[in-house]
């Protein structure tokens, strides 16, 4: 079979808003210092902590989201953008996300030894072996091809890789209904960037909102994703296996060139 060459934003999966990657502040001051309204509140940093050391927990489980993000025209006026994203996860090291659009659909599958990038329209699709776990599948893939796989902080949250030490602000800031999830509501400021999180109540911390603000601009952009559970999944192994289509093409995905 002749392979051909594709340029990378072909393959690409760009869902997953701004890394965040659960980087907090330092300590709090010492109690001589006075308060200030951008403080950073010990008990929301570990309502992080402890919502990551849940999801670390979950070794079989389904989750979607919906996101909508802005677009900042040049006279300032804001386009809203929509896509959706499915994943099926298996920890360590198995994943099925499938991504779409009215622009685009892509997916990519992970059996724990090859990750698989598709597009079902062009049925274009690429491998590339790789034996990590998922938090080091991901890092991989946006690092050396600058593909981002959705709520890529999930798989970051209650790992090492999840530093706590860039954020400077975080405040509790009350509670919410998201659907019929009674969550806790928090919100942060970390370099040009202020995110909320919302962080379902009781035993099973999970995230079910967040909301990722772009100081950077002066429009303040914004990206909304609304994030769904299902912790008793159905699908089988085969899932996690890739067999091309009838037709499908076999492409070379390139490597980001290296400053």
């Amino acid at each position: 079979m002749v392979r051909k060459k594709l340029v990378l934003s072909l393959l690409a999966i760009s869902l997953a808003a701004p890394g965040i990657h659960a980087q907090t502040a330092p300590a709090a001051a010492p109690a001589a210092v006075p308060a200030v309204a951008n403080a950073v509140d010990p008990a929301s940093i570990q309502a992080l902590k402890n919502m990551g050391a849940y999801l670390q927990t979950l070794k079989r489980f389904q989750v979607s989201t919906e996101l909508t993000g802005e677009r900042v025209l040049a006279d300032g006026q804001k386009l809203q953008h929509m896509a959706t994203a499915d994943m099926d996860v298996e920890r360590p090291n198995r994943l099925h996300a499938r991504i779409w659009s009215a622009r685009a659909e892509r997916e990519l599958i992970y059996d724990g030894k090859t990750a698989t990038l598709y597009t079902p329209a062009q049925k274009y699709y690429s491998t590339v072996e790789f034996s990590g776990n998922l938090g080091e599948l991901i890092n991989k893939l946006e690092e050396r091809y600058g593909v981002e796989v959705p709520l890529a902080d999930m798989f970051i949250w209650g790992t090492p890789a999840a530093s706590f030490d860039k954020i400077e602000s975080a405040m509790n800031a009350g509670q919410d209904f998201i659907g019929k999830d009674l969550c806790d509501h928090y919100a942060f400021r970390q370099g040009m960037f202020d995110w909320q999180i919302w962080i379902t109540t009781g035993d099973k911390p999970l995230p079910r909102k967040l909301v990722i603000t772009n100081r950077n601009d002066d429009a303040r952009p914004q990206s909304l994703q609304l994030i769904a559970w299902n912790l008793k999944p159905t699908f089988k192994d085969a899932v996690f296996r890739f067999t091309p289509p009838k037709g499908a093409t076999a492409v070379e995905i390139r490597p980001l060139v290296q400053k």
